[in-house]
């Protein structure tokens, strides 16, 4: 079972490690959540229709763009693409197809109509979508994007799919079934004794003054804290144990989602600076982290917490 942080009562910010699954040769099926019967939904169609929608829309627009199938949304930083629209546009149609009566919350639906983000408080299951997780990149013509897919039920993330369409790379997650990197299984690890945490933070082109005055308190030693890229791809990273923590100061749904059970399935942990899990629904106290293991997590949010 997956423990996340709590708050002991002499108000020390503590954290339960997680029992990570070590996943089987082949993997177990997913603990559903109860009266959400996934017995007959085809996994490996899932993650065919993901690999679909970027070859379809997102792969062929890469490096292709023209001026005007860019558009800004709130800032000249945060960009939508045609390929971002088309591909939600296109996993809508397939993943609820895939099972009848699911919802969908995408980032791109919930900006046209934030009312879309209901759906995570009802009893449907939702598919939590990022078409083009790191956009900014997509646009530059690097390849660190990503699409990012969650299946969610009652605020549970049951499986996620991370699809670095560019770089080859499918990282697929089951909630107590492990996590796998084009077939191979994930074990965060945890640092090695005294070294350097590579820590990535929210972007300083999407923070205020105060969320950078808190994510300063990780300019320490011991601690090499740098600007995130696509938040679904340092997920990844950790997974891989490439870097240890992120201390992020945003909650959409769609950006966190599959990348938290993506750790969590590597025998991460993760928790907000309140001592409570992450919730997919919103209403967290930030900034939170997911980190390689109990101990890191732990020490970047006592960190955070000491700015508040």
């Amino acid at each position: 079972m997956i423990e996340a942080l709590r708050t002991q009562e002499a108000g020390e910010t503590a954290i339960t490690p997680i029992a990570a699954t070590p996943p089987a040769a082949t993997p177990a099926p997913a603990q559903e959540s109860p009266s959400l019967d996934l017995s007959a939904l085809d996994w490996a169609a899932v993650e065919a229709a993901i690999r679909r929608a970027a070859a379809d829309e997102v792969m062929p627009r890469f490096r292709q763009l023209a001026a005007e199938d860019i558009v800004e949304k709130s800032g000249p930083h945060d960009l939508v693409t045609v390929a971002d629209r088309l591909a939600e546009e296109h996993l809508t149609a397939s993943l609820t197809a895939l099972l009848p009566g699911s919802r969908v919350v995408g980032e791109e639906a919930v900006h046209a109509d934030p009312g879309v983000l209901d759906a995570l408080h009802g009893d449907a299951p939702v598919w939590i979508v990022d078409p083009v997780d790191g956009t900014r990149q997509f646009v530059h013509g690097d390849p660190g994007f990503c699409t990012l897919v969650a299946l969610a039920h009652r605020g549970e993330v049951l499986a996620s799919w991370t699809y670095a369409p560019a770089l080859g790379l499918m990282a697929i997650a089951r909630r107590g079934a492990g996590a796998r990197l084009n077939g191979v299984p994930l074990q965060a690890g945890s640092p090695s004794s005294g070294a350097v945490l590579d820590v990535a933070t929210s972007h300083y082109d999407f923070t205020d003054d105060e969320q950078k005055r808190v994510l300063a308190t990780l300019e320490t030693g011991g601690i090499a804290p740098r600007p995130c890229g696509s938040a679904g791809l340092e997920y990844l990273h950790i997974a891989r144990g490439e870097i240890d923590a992120t201390a992020f100061s945003w909650e959409n749904a769609w950006d966190h989602a599959a990348g938290l059970l993506l750790v969590h399935e590597a025998g991460g942990a993760s928790g907000t600076v309140a001592g409570q899990p992450f919730r997919i629904e919103g209403g967290n106290a930030l900034p939170f982290t997911a980190a390689r293991d109990a101990e890191t997590a732990r020490r970047i949010l006592g960190l955070l917490a000491a700015a508040n």
